[in-house]
């Protein structure tokens, strides 16, 4: 199902969260205008935000704070792909070329400060100290898995263990304080709290182990990346990794002299190890096993279309590619 047509059971909520990332995009800075509009409206699946919105909808919430925090999460998560891009020399991005390929890098990382101090002076509008809390955390989480995803690239050691903690807290913790956002604003118990929160720690974690099989598989076209990016850094991510499980030994020696020297040198011999070794299709199992720890984790909500989408967004995870 096309993402759009999730959203529609919420489709006015996100209107107005739309409205709201405009309003607060405004500074007399043009640069900071310039660059902030230009990655907030490049084409972006608002998956997050719109788990707020499923969250809060889904338990009964009736007020409007559910936007800004809306807004407030999708402000993180850009911030987060300004530094990202920078950090890995990106020249693309869903189909785009990058802010720092058209502003600088300079530029892009300071606008992602931008943004950051936006998002907080949002949250703080709320007035709320659980949100402030949960978002403080998260920003935190976030910046130490970026930093261990840079401690990973080109060591051919990482363990599964060690790949699945790096998109934890670099990708699913924002997801898991999307959902749990929405949860608090509700005013929901403890237990139904947490269960929204698991299942955004677990969408999220499909989402990415996804997108890192999307960078061997993908249409360039679709996905708005170049194949074999994560090759080219060094990252090990979980294709990689089973390769170097699984193997022969030629093709994981192949895998690992990918990782260590980084480049595309090796790409077409990678390519040719993962679909010897069905490593895309290992992956794409440890993205499903994690989609139906999400689907279990909020079994205990009330039946409402927001719950159906929330279950259907798990779906849309992992499909994605096929």
């Amino acid at each position: 199902m096309p993402v759009l047509q999730l959203f529609a059971p919420i489709s006015a909520d996100m209107e107005a969260v739309d409205v709201l990332i405009r309003e607060r995009l405004h500074s007399d800075i043009v640069l900071i205008r310039q660059v902030a509009e230009y990655i907030i409206h490049s084409g972006g699946k608002r998956l997050r935000p719109a788990l707020v919105l499923f969250a809060a909808n889904a338990l009964g919430y009736r007020g409007v704070h559910h936007h800004e925090l809306a807004a407030v999460v999708e402000f993180i998560h850009t911030s987060t792909l300004l530094h990202d891009d920078v950090v890995d020399e990106s020249e693309l991005r869903r189909g785009n070329k990058t802010a720092n390929a058209l502003f600088g890098n300079a530029a892009s990382v300071l606008v992602g400060d931008f943004l950051y101090s936006r998002a907080f002076q949002m949250m703080v509008s709320v007035d709320d100290m659980r949100v402030m809390r949960v978002l403080a955390e998260a920003t935190n989480v976030i910046a130490e898995g970026e930093v261990l995803q840079l401690l990973n690239c080109h060591d051919a050691d990482v363990t599964v263990d060690g790949y699945l903690q790096v998109i934890r807290r670099k990708t699913a913790k924002l997801f898991e304080a999307a959902a749990r956002l929405g949860a608090i604003l509700a005013g929901a118990d403890a237990a139904i709290e947490q269960a929204l929160a698991d299942f955004g720690m677990h969408l999220g974690t499909a989402f990415q182990i996804i997108d890192d099989v999307l960078d061997y598989s993908a249409d360039e076209a679709e996905t708005g990346k170049h194949l074999g990016d994560d090759l080219a850094e060094g990252k090990p991510t979980l294709p990689l990794i089973h390769i170097m499980r699984y193997g022969a030994p030629g093709q994981a020696a192949c895998v690992r002299r990918a990782i260590e020297s980084g480049g595309l040198d090796d790409f077409a011999a990678v390519l040719g190890a993962i679909e010897a070794t069905d490593a895309l299709e290992a992956t794409r199992a440890q993205a499903r096993a994690e989609a139906v720890l999400a689907v279990a984790a909020i079994q205990r909500l009330p039946p409402s279309i927001f719950k159906d989408a929330l279950l259907q967004l798990t779906d849309f995870a992992v499909a994605r590619g096929f």
